[in-house]
């Protein structure tokens, strides 16, 4: 399997992610899903590969731009509404809804099997496409151009969250109560590591869906749960 981006592709690409790239190979590799890399073994260029390594560093600089965003648009709040706030806006639902609006699934490079499969609907998948772009826009051009996509794509999102985004458990508990699907119920299915270093992996389960997370307390990976139950539930 070729390359998906070249000539008019790519120009194409850049323009749908509003930034003209010095090293167009970053574009290209953040745009390939794993199966499409693995398709291609020995026939790739240097530094062709999928976009998970790419990924990894979006994450870090979608999470930064915007805990710097909002401490800028919410001067007066603290750290419990704050935090809210930007669980909201880098979870993988709102990540979803970035990649369907700026048209991301067209520009991705799938397995043909995958493809057919229907790969590049998945949320997952888009949702890390991404945080790929962000972490190639940043590693070709550095933060400011990584900010202003980021500031571009969320603008909307940002300008209408008014009030803080409810606790995540508490959102969840009242989806539950309001669909008449009762309360969440939470499990502890693991309990590994020393006393000081804990790791607490904690299932969630509510009208037949159900999400699992893992953090170092029982309270942050039940909320880390809630956030994914309420995504895949929304």
């Amino acid at each position: 399997m070729e390359p998906v981006l070249q000539g008019n592709s790519l120009i194409s690409a850049e323009e749908l992610v509003g930034h003209r790239f010095t090293r167009p190979e970053l574009l290209a590799e953040a745009l390939t899903h794993r199966s499409a890399a693995h398709a291609r073994p020995g026939r790739a260029p240097k530094g062709w590969g999928s976009n998970e390594r790419l990924e990894f560093v979006g994450d870090r600089v979608l999470g930064l731009v915007m805990a710097e965003w909002l401490l800028e648009r919410f001067p007066r709040e603290q750290e419990g509404d704050l935090g809210p706030r930007l669980a909201e806006l880098v979870s993988r639902h709102t990540l979803v809804g970035i990649a369907e609006r700026i048209g991301l699934s067209s520009r991705l490079s799938v397995a043909d099997n995958e493809a057919k499969a229907g790969v590049k609907t998945l949320a997952t998948v888009l949702a890390d496409a991404v945080e790929a772009v962000i972490g190639a826009i940043f590693l070709d051009a550095g933060l400011d151009p990584a900010r202003r996509f980021i500031r571009n794509a969320w603008g909307d999102l940002i300008v209408s969250q008014i009030n803080p985004p409810k606790d995540p458990k508490t959102g969840l508990q009242e989806w539950g109560l309001a669909r008449g699907l009762g309360l969440p119920v939470y499990r502890v299915e693991k309990n590994v590591g020393p006393s000081h270093a804990p790791r607490f992996t904690i299932s969630v389960r509510l009208g037949g869906q159900s999400a699992e997370a893992e953090a170092g307390t029982k309270r942050e990976a039940e909320r880390l749960a809630a956030i994914l139950l309420l995504g895949r539930l929304r």
